[in-house]
């Protein structure tokens, strides 16, 4: 057994060392092992704490934040800082950083999930600490309702795995039902929180154990927030690690009535990520007052965020994974918050990077009507399925005068170049190079 493990590291690393050279990605060393060695993981030697991050939005942002935490802290960290988060990326990274007895060298190994393919990663291991953030409507093609990604997600866990969870998530809190080894994180009431749901949806009416209807005593955003039903007495439960204070104007967020942390990005999801990059810190064995230093005014490094300039205008790229209707939203208030008066860009161009569909049902769950907001000065509706997207718009309030829309991202940057003010840019990973390439500053 100790050769094939020695090979199957050899030629794992080799493999990796010639697909940097050709600029492959991240994936296809373990790709190419597993389809030699299918069962390598059971072999590995991992170190005593494996922390794992899954769910719908989310994981990359809060993997890369605990990482900054972990290192700052002067652990050795092995993670999959390329993104790479199905079996075959973990495979790679995790290869990469063993002896060739197959024994992982750094002080702790954190990971993120891909929340479809959890089952099959951790089927031959386990993470001592599964981390899930949220669970919202996805990609159709893909994932098709929540509720069918958590019966996926349930089958990767044990009774060995400890569970962290979004309290204030109705769905993610089930996972904890008739469990010993949970814990959870979330927020209490905060001055931005709203006392009814005004989004376009409501995926938090409905108890998710019983069905019966479910009663908010204040929601976050979207179904995020307070919540009890009444017939089976699910409900948000107590907290380890919370928020207990926090403004998206000044930029912070305040844990456990004492650890006040300054965001770089004024965002209720960044507020989120970073409160379960504080939770994986504290299971790590960091200290809250170090935790909370090393994610104060943290950028992110992934490319969900992009500061970018596009002629004398400056401008930031927000990434909303197409599909995800809760993702668009939380880019959407961020545009809207600007007091400067900004011009928006939608652009839907490409669907899937992975799949090949034309659905665009998920576009009528995006809260569209947030940008008929005051701080708004035009909407620009871009790509190639701008037609989509102005059907989509014709349904809101929004002031036709305002809407402008281009079938190519080139036209679009070239109006754009001609005006003044503040841009905000949604669209995809698929995407989002479109723009970037034509921009300075931003990076494809």
């Amino acid at each position: 057994m100790k050769i094939k493990v020695m090979f199957a590291v050899a030629f794992c690393k080799c493999v990796r060392f010639a697909a940097k050279l050709m600029g492959r990605g991240s994936s296809l060393p373990g790709q190419l092992t597993l389809k030699l060695f299918p069962d390598i993981l059971k072999y590995i030697k991992l170190p005593s704490k494996v922390i794992a991050v899954t769910g719908s939005n989310g994981k990359t942002s809060t993997l890369e934040m605990i990482a900054h935490v972990l290192k700052s802290a002067g652990l050795k960290v092995a993670y999959n800082k390329e993104g790479s988060n199905q079996i075959e990326g973990v495979t790679t990274f995790l290869l990469s950083d063993c002896t060739l007895f197959g024994k992982v060298k750094s002080d702790i190994v954190i990971m993120e999930s891909d929340e479809r393919f959890a089952r099959h990663t951790f089927k031959h291991f386990k993470p001592n600490h599964l981390i899930i953030t949220n669970l919202y409507r996805d990609q159709l093609t893909r994932n098709g309702h929540p509720e069918w990604v958590y019966d996926v997600i349930s089958e990767c866990m044990d009774d060995s795995m400890e569970l962290i969870l979004n309290a204030d998530d109705p769905l993610v809190s089930k996972f904890g039902k008739d469990r010993d080894k949970v814990r959870y994180f979330g927020a209490d009431r905060l001055s931005f929180d709203e006392t009814e749901n005004n989004s376009v949806y409501h995926d938090g009416k409905y108890c998710p154990c019983c069905k019966a209807p479910m009663e908010y005593e204040y929601y976050h955003y979207n179904h995020i927030g307070n919540y009890k039903c009444t017939n089976c007495g699910h409900k948000r439960n107590d907290t380890v690690w919370t928020i207990t204070d926090a403004s998206l104007e000044e930029g912070y967020v305040t844990v456990n009535g004492k650890y006040k942390i300054e965001i770089s990005f004024s965002s209720i999801y960044h507020c989120y990520n970073t409160l379960a990059a504080f939770a994986a810190a504290d299971i790590a064995g960091v200290s809250p007052e170090v935790a909370a230093k090393a994610l104060s005014n943290y950028d992110l490094s992934s490319g969900r965020i992009v500061e970018f300039k596009l002629g004398a205008r400056e401008g930031t790229l927000l990434v909303s994974k197409h599909e995800n209707s809760i993702s668009y939203d939380q880019s959407i208030r961020v545009a809207t918050a600007d007091k400067r008066g900004a011009s928006v860009m939608v652009i839907v161009d490409a669907i899937s990077r992975k799949y090949d569909t034309y659905e665009t049902s998920w576009l009528w769950d995006i809260d569209f009507e947030m940008l008929k907001n005051e701080n708004v000065r035009e909407v620009i509706l871009v790509g190639k399925y701008h037609e989509d997207l102005k059907l989509r718009f014709s349904f809101t309030d929004i002031d036709e005068s305002i809407i402008k829309t281009f079938e190519k991202v080139s036209d679009a940057a070239e109006y754009l170049k001609q005006g003044e003010g503040y841009v905000y840019v949604i669209t995809c990973f698929s995407d989002k190079h479109k723009l970037l390439e034509l921009t300075e500053g931003g990076k494809a």
